[in-house]
């Protein structure tokens, strides 16, 4: 290898590292933004929509394939434009009604851009599948320039997400041997995919009971009106304050 190619190789290697660090960066950011999204949304209604997160990069050779099969061009700027998902997250909560209030948050910010939306929880893909899929546009500040990045998010109930997992454990095996899945599994998988969304619409009827019974025996909604919880700690509202709001309402 002559000197000409080590250099071409670390220049490459210097572009394809700064490109990927981008992806990184973006899922970083909306990282950062749903962690305060969660903590306002359990300060201000004492509950925490989003059980857990999950992100990933694609690999330089899974982008590079992909590419392949899409017929884009062989450049940063053709992967940028013809591949949305090198970042992905993937967000699960317990109640199919905390999908669409994350997905609302996430919208509802006006520097984030949804390019597209793919709703196949009301919309259920033919072998069962359901997730909201979102791709997000985000900014990312770099060192000489801002950068627009998109992101893939999928927001998915437990069980939804159980199903989804399970499904993918039984085509890898089966592609793994070059061999279709069995139409007795297809319909299994179809099935299990139904009772998954019957338990999801359960548990929701569950946990609105729940509440409802939780609100009842609560304490006083004056002790509650008194005080905000921050961080765990605990403020009292200054008297002063609740004198003046006391004289406003008497006017």
């Amino acid at each position: 290898m002559n000197q000409l190619s080590i250099n071409d190789l670390k220049r490459f290697k210097n572009e394809l590292t700064r490109f990927m660090m981008t992806y990184k960066f973006a899922l970083d950011e909306i990282e950062t933004r749903i962690e305060i999204l969660v903590q306002e949304f359990e300060m201000l209604h004492e509950y925490n929509p989003i059980e857990h997160t999950k992100s990933r990069l694609k690999s330089p050779e899974s982008i590079f394939h992909k590419l392949n099969r899409k017929g884009g061009d062989l450049s940063f700027s053709g992967i940028k434009e013809s591949i949305k998902d090198i970042a992905g997250m993937r967000i699960t909560c317990s109640f199919v009604s905390d999908i669409y209030v994350i997905s609302q948050m996430l919208k509802s910010q006006s520097d984030l851009k949804v390019l597209d939306e793919k709703d196949y929880i009301k919309n259920p893909k033919p072998n069962g599948y359901q997730s909201l899929h979102l791709i997000i546009e985000v900014p990312v500040h770099m060192s000489d320039r801002l950068e627009s990045v998109c992101i893939e998010v999928q927001i998915r109930t437990i069980a939804m997400d159980f199903w989804a997992s399970l499904e993918h454990k039984i085509y890898y095996k089966f592609n793994q041997g070059n061999q279709a899945v069995p139409a007795r599994l297809l319909d299994e998988l179809k099935q299990a995919a139904a009772a998954a969304s019957a338990l999801d619409l359960q548990m929701e009827r569950l946990h609105a009971e729940i509440e409802v019974i939780k609100e009842e025996q609560s304490e006083s909604m004056d002790d509650k009106l008194n005080r905000i919880i921050i961080n765990n700690q605990q403020f009292a509202l200054p008297q002063a304050l609740l004198e003046l709001l006391n004289d406003e309402e008497v006017k």
